[in-house]
């Protein structure tokens, strides 16, 4: 058997989410939401630091990272 949890949220808050879920339950919606969140997170940050480091840059963390693979990998 599934638990359940229940959260208190304001109503307006609540029929603001509902109309968006549509049909889904509460937990696959929400996990969705959550889902994009962190991507859309990850995808802002990626692009930051895209804005940050030159091409060099990224070339020697690739490469970098490609050597501490080799040397974890002859362990």
């Amino acid at each position: 058997m599934s638990s359940y949890s229940t959260i208190s949220i304001p109503k307006r808050v609540k029929q603001v989410l509902e109309k968006d879920k549509g049909d889904r339950d509460w937990g696959e919606y929400l996990l969705n939401l959550y889902e994009e969140a962190k991507a859309e997170k990850r995808a802002r940050a990626f692009k930051k630091l895209r804005e940050l480091l030159s091409e060099d840059d990224l070339k020697r963390i690739l490469e970098e990272s490609r050597l501490l693979r080799r040397g974890l990998a002859l362990r």
